[in-house]
């Protein structure tokens, strides 16, 4: 999208704030007209919804959230959105729009934020998404980028974490725990840079593991996919910090216990066979790995039917009066309390 080279190093201050603006959004498209009545270009946007609107924010901090040492520019843009379009389809809405504002220290060049502004462009692109406005400014130290996903969705359909009952089936999309062994991969090759600079690691076995830590995708076809099996969840989350922790964040405001069973934990088998090369419990990772931004819910027994020869769907437990607490079923059948550890920032062993 942007014409660069190694050696283009343009400061900030020769663009100035306006002109850096204009220079970064001037390739953005408005892809929902009949929504977004004004983007980019004025003192605010306007949004005319015709349902119920929907409003997430994430903020990501260099060194907390993400590591420039492996994290290129353009896949920490398109990060960036994912997670907050995760939020939006975590609700069973539509996104529709976000706005953008990243702050960054005179480190930074206008090519650097180009590379960002790159990614956020593709995600945008994919996911057909309107960028209608934000902010840049200056930061002492480091990069930070700060998202807002506007989404949109009939009243009826909105689904919240407090609505599973008893007996409803626990459903999770897609597979588990690559994210958080795409970063131990990562932070591995980085110590090896560390002591070896002219160190070239083939990271080609762990290209979909890798793929999940830097450039994750939301699951926006699973709001849409449930609307044509005509399946309404009883409550839903996005998985970001870690399997066990969303089970609980829905056990606790559905005031209801769950019980999952370890065996049905969907795993891909690059998991597995990676989580034996570090000697990790695999069960471990997905419950405690997070990143994943796969979907966590909740439906009606009655259900069942429609979703159970879904290749992207995978029943992995039901819910329980809350009086009988939150377990993990073992491969040996034995009942276990479950704890939630949740995600560990990028700087946890710094």
């Amino acid at each position: 999208m942007f014409d660069n080279t190694e050696d283009s190093k343009t400061k900030l201050s020769e663009l100035g704030e306006f002109g850096l603006i204009d220079h970064l959004t001037q390739h953005f498209k408005i892809k929902h007209p009949d929504s977004t009545l004004k983007g980019i270009g004025d003192d605010a946007a306007v949004i005319d919804h015709q349902h119920k609107t929907l409003v997430t924010t994430d903020f990501l901090v260099e060194g907390v959230h993400f590591d420039l040492s492996y994290m290129p520019l353009k896949h920490l843009g398109y990060k960036a959105v994912m997670v907050n379009l995760s939020d939006v389809y975590a609700m069973n809405a539509e996104a529709k729009q976000i706005t953008v504002s990243i702050a960054c220290s005179n480190r930074f060049t206008v090519e650097a934020l180009e590379e960002i502004y790159a990614g956020i462009t593709k995600a945008a692109d994919l996911y057909n998404i309107d960028v209608i406005g934000g902010d840049t400014t200056s930061s002492v130290k480091g990069l930070q980028i700060s998202i807002t996903a506007l989404g949109e969705a009939k009243e009826e359909d909105i689904a919240y974490r407090n609505g599973a009952k008893p007996n409803d089936l626990l459903v999770v999309t897609g597979d588990i725990g690559a994210a958080y062994l795409g970063l131990q991969i990562l932070k591995r090759e980085k110590e090896v840079f560390k002591v070896n600079p002219n160190s070239q690691p083939d990271l080609t076995e762990y290209t979909y593991l890798i793929e999940r830590q830097l450039k994750p995708e939301a699951r926006k076809d699973i709001p849409e996919l449930l609307r044509k099996l005509e399946v309404k969840p009883t409550s839903m989350i996005d998985i970001s910090d870690g399997l066990s922790s969303e089970i609980m964040h829905i056990c606790k405001s559905s005031k209801v216990g769950a019980n999952l069973y370890e065996d049905k934990i969907p795993l891909d088998p690059k998991v597995i066979s990676t989580c034996e090369e570090f000697k990790l419990d695999s069960t471990t990772v997905a419950l405690n790995g997070g990143e994943d931004y796969e979907l966590l819910f909740t439906i009606s027994q009655n259900d069942y039917e429609k979703i159970k020869a879904n290749p992207h769907l995978t029943v992995i437990g039901h819910m329980v009066e809350e009086k009988e607490g939150i377990h993990l079923i073992s491969r040996m059948n034995t009942k276990i309390p479950m704890q939630a550890r949740g995600w560990n920032t990028v700087d946890e062993d710094e």
